[in-house]
């Protein structure tokens, strides 16, 4: 029976397969801890309460993309090329959606807006990552190899999540409401299309790699499409809600 356990096992116990599903992590990862660094030192003198916290939260990101490649290398694998097709990040920005890395190599200060604009994406994005960790942590929360890193990223995704919470509803209270929610209705629409597009695109590598017949992609295949069709209808709302969160000063 096909199940997201079973899947994930059948990565887990291909090399081929896993250094690819870690090194597409990694690589996310890194990438975000990148962002996040570019950002706190790009941060207008106005808010610079909060660069502490961005700095932080990419120091999280580094750490994970670290964890990644230690899995890896725990098992004499080295990290494989991320087909650009299953590039999440890269296909995010290429969407409009965050930040330009154009606007972050250069060395000019950051507006409030572009602050909006950052929070807004991650907090749509966080909420993808906090329910991928949450669900391998269901599964393999005490497994003996993956375990221990599972249970530490899912909790760091939770607080940087509670943090985008915390600080948007800061600035919607300032009077920046509407551009949250039309920035976050944006980020969300075209995220659930981009995580469609990699999920499909991943699949299909770990369909080659794993050798799975046609009828199994066939039908992995219509559960992401169906995934999407959900999220397009009414799933997206969840992205975009905010609510004061219990962990409180997560970052």
């Amino acid at each position: 029976m096909l199940s997201a356990k079973s899947l994930f096992q059948e990565i887990l116990d291909n090399d081929e397969s896993f250094a690819l599903f870690c090194s597409i992590a990694a690589s996310g990862e890194s990438q975000g801890g990148w962002e996040n660094a570019r950002i706190a030192a790009l941060v207008p003198d106005t808010q610079r309460d909060l660069a502490p916290k961005i700095v932080r939260h990419g120091a999280d990101e580094d750490k994970h993309g670290r964890i990644f490649n230690a899995l890896m290398k725990k098992r004499g694998l080295r990290p494989v090329p991320v087909p650009p097709e299953t590039d999440y990040t890269m296909l995010l920005e290429q969407n409009g959606i965050g930040l330009a890395h154009d606007k972050l190599k250069r060395d000019e200060p950051l507006t409030l807006p572009d602050i909006v604009t950052y929070l807004a994406h991650s907090r749509v994005t966080e909420q993808r990552a906090s329910e991928q960790m949450d669900l391998l942590r269901k599964h393999f929360a005490d497994h003996p190899d993956l375990g221990r890193a599972v249970r530490m990223i899912s909790h760091d995704e939770d607080n940087h999540l509670a943090y985008c919470h915390e600080e948007l509803l800061r600035f919607a209270r300032a009077g920046h409401g509407r551009a949250i929610q039309r920035t976050l209705r944006e980020c969300a629409l075209a995220e659930i299309r981009v995580y469609r597009d990699v999920s499909l695109a991943v699949m299909a590598h770990m369909g080659r790699i794993l050798g799975w017949p046609k009828p199994k992609a066939a039908v992995l295949a219509a559960g992401i499409h169906a995934v999407y069709a959900y999220e397009r209808l009414a799933g997206w709302r969840r992205m975009v809600s905010l609510r004061m969160p219990d962990r409180r000063n997560a970052l």
